[in-house]
Parts: C-alpha cells; sequence; structure tokens
C-alpha cells in the first residue's frame, strides 16, 4: 500500500512537471517565494488586526495557528519523515518555475500547513474569509508542487497538519474561555 502510494506521488509530481503551463509560470513562482515565512498571512493578520472586535480576533487565532502548524511540520514532521526533497532536474520541471530549493526535508509542506491553518482560523471567525483564504492556501499548495519542491502527497498533509493544528488552536480557545 505505501509503496503504491508512493509511486502515484510521484507520477502525479511528474506530470504536473510534464504540462506546459507557461501563462501560469511566473504568478505561481511568485505566489511561492510570496508565501516564504508566512509574508501573505502575516500581512492579512495585520490588515485584520487594525480593525478592533472580530477581526483583530480573527487575526490573533489566524497567526497562533500559523505558528503552531509551522512548528509542527517544520520541527517535528521533517525531523521524523525525512522524505528527501523531488529531484525537478529529473522530471524535467521547467527552470521558469524554479524557486529556491529549500534544504529541509519535503515532507509534510510547512508553506501548505501554515496557509491552511492560518485560512482555517481566521476563516472560523470570519465566514467572509472562509473561501477566499482557504483558495489561496490551495494556491500556496500547488505552487510548491508546481515549482519542483513538493510532491503532492507533502502538500495534501500539510493542508490536513494545518487544519487539525488551526481546529487544536481553536478548541484550545475555547476550553480556555
Amino acid at each position: 500500500m505505501r509503496s503504491s502510494l508512493l509511486a502515484l506521488d510521484r507520477a502525479l509530481y511528474a506530470a504536473v512537471a510534464a504540462t506546459a503551463t507557461p501563462g501560469l509560470d511566473g504568478g505561481l513562482r511568485r505566489l511561492s517565494v510570496a508565501a516564504n515565512r508566512s509574508r501573505i498571512s502575516f500581512t492579512v493578520a495585520g490588515l485584520l488586526a487594525l480593525r478592533p472586535g472580530r477581526p483583530r480576533r480573527a487575526a490573533l487565532l489566524g497567526v497562533a495557528a500559523l505558528g503552531t502548524a509551522s512548528l509542527t511540520a517544520n520541527q517535528l514532521g521533517k525531523t521524523l519523515v525525512r522524505r528527501p526533497r523531488p529531484d525537478r532536474e529529473a522530471a524535467a520541471v521547467p527552470a521558469s518555475r524554479h524557486v529556491p530549493m529549500p534544504a529541509s526535508a519535503s515532507f509534510p509542506s510547512g508553506h501548505t500547513a501554515a496557509a491552511f491553518a492560518f485560512a482555517t482560523a481566521v476563516g472560523s471567525q470570519l465566514r467572509w474569509a472562509a473561501v477566499p483564504l482557504t483558495l489561496l492556501a490551495g494556491g500556496v499548495g500547488y505552487s510548491r508542487v508546481h515549482t519542483g519542491v513538493h510532491y503532492p502527497g507533502d502538500v495534501l498533509a500539510g493542508a490536513a497538519l494545518g487544519v487539525a493544528c488551526a481546529g487544536a488552536v481553536l478548541a484550545g480557545v475555547r476550553r480556555y474561555r
């Protein structure tokens, strides 16, 4: 079963690499880089925090969830699993898509975990923000595959981890109150 999932993961990665998308390459590369260090989420949180009440609370919960997901993905997940990064040269990922290859392990995607954690936590407080932030998180996750630095399975695991971390933060806040 595990070998079949890994084979499927590699096949999906190769299919993305082989699909010509010159109109998307630059935008997805920029999105991937903009998500470094959760800059997009922190920018949104900063804008939300300028407004008192629910938006400020949403920003705080989003940052707490993002931090929890980032810590869990990067310090626990990557340390335990240690999956090597994809070989984008072997998969012939076009150079126009490349972003710097991170030195850390591939599994799970920390960018995706942080983006989904933020989207889930903020979206739980501000319903109008749930769909746009979740779509943005999905775009961040896909951009990591498109640029060749993650397998699709890394991104799926990151998304699940992000949602779970947001759920844990939200449950902790409810229990505290």
